[in-house]
């Protein structure tokens, strides 16, 4: 059987004029070298330079050509610009397997990959003493509810075993809930305004190894609009910061596939008003019907709650709450599982 009578060839096919775009911006030494780093990390203008030892205007000119091309991903974190290796699409079909073949030993990449370590480490000691600053703040967020143990363990029975094909963490704040759940998943993605907890975010998935994650500086109230069609995405401890909760579950919703899943968890109702005065919180916890109810309205169905109340060794700590729903454009025989509540 040739080529054109494969039955994929069209699936996978590409205008011939696209072909030759990418292969030109690929075969070029310095922009495989940028190709080759950027399988390994997501990295800044500043970081490639460093490692590439060119000027920056070079460096940007190649990655403005990368881009171009449809190879590389270019995102921006306040004044920063991230730039990654595409995924997804017949064009990283196209440029990985080219990418896998490049010797790892060579001299010339033998020496980006040591300076793109070197870059790592210093990236992750920034971000260790950003969280070391704050280290304190976190502490007492956490003690102040029921373990985070019991809460991940939590997370991982609701959820069960249905496949996850793509995820996004909106919040993702240390990135946690991405280390905890993006294994299962085939991609991922973690938003968040503050590019400080990015940093902290990034460090944290990287010492994980985990390379199908991206990162994005996002508003809850305005997610990425090229971004969409996810089967899982996560509200995790962030609605209580907000004005109005319902508008950024309704955002959510909008991102998620049909029949795609939303977790929400949060803090039970409670009286504790150091939580404004000292962190913020514009809503003292949420109540069960509450949530479920923005959940309904916003097109979720099947809604589960599930509460986590102190055990009598945890002492007078709160209540968390999760709770998870599925779009409602999928159409099945069955009911996804009608409303329930759980007490763990």
């Amino acid at each position: 059987m040739s080529f054109f009578e494969r039955p994929d060839a069209v699936a996978d096919a590409l205008p011939f004029a696209t072909v030759i775009a990418a292969l030109e911006a690929a075969g070029e030494p310095t922009r495989l070298r940028i190709l080759t780093l950027l399988s390994e990390a997501e990295l800044t203008v500043t970081e490639l330079t460093a490692i590439l030892g060119q000027s920056q205007p070079r460096v940007s000119r190649h990655l403005k050509l990368l881009v171009e091309a449809g190879l590389v991903d270019r995102h921006r974190e306040g004044a920063w610009a991230f730039f990654r290796l595409a995924d997804g699409g017949a064009l990283a079909g196209l440029i990985t397997p080219v990418l896998a073949r490049v010797d790892a030993a060579d001299t010339v990449i033998g020496g980006d990959r040591r300076r793109l370590s070197e870059v790592r480490a210093e990236r992750a000691q920034q971000a260790a003493q950003y969280f070391a600053r704050h280290a304190e703040e976190w502490d007492r967020i956490r003690s102040a509810h029921v373990p985070e143990s019991r809460v991940e363990t939590a997370i991982l029975d609701i959820l069960g075993d249905a496949r996850i094909e793509t995820m996004l963490d909106i919040g993702t704040g240390t990135g946690r809930m991405l280390e905890l759940i993006a294994p299962r998943a085939a991609r991922a993605v973690g938003i968040d305004v503050s590019p400080a907890m990015l940093a902290v975010a990034r460090a944290n998935l990287e010492r994980a190894g985990l390379k199908h994650v991206q990162l994005r500086q996002g508003d809850v109230y305005a997610l990425p609009p090229g971004e969409s069609g996810f089967s899982l995405i996560v509200l995790h401890q962030v609605l209580h910061f907000l004005d109005d909760p319902a508008r950024a579950v309704r955002e959510a919703k909008r991102l998620l596939a049909p029949g795609g899943r939303l977790l929400v968890v949060d803090l039970a109702p409670h009286t504790d008003e150091n939580m404004r005065a000292a962190h913020n919180h514009r809503r003292l916890g949420f109540a069960g019907e509450e949530l479920a109810s923005l959940m309904r309205d916003a097109g979720l169905d099947g809604i589960r709650v599930r509460a986590l109340k102190p055990l009598p060794a945890e002492g007078d700590v709160l209540t968390v709450m999760l709770w998870l729903g599925r779009d409602n454009r999928l159409q099945t025989d069955a009911p996804f599982l009608s409303l329930s509540s759980e007490v763990a």
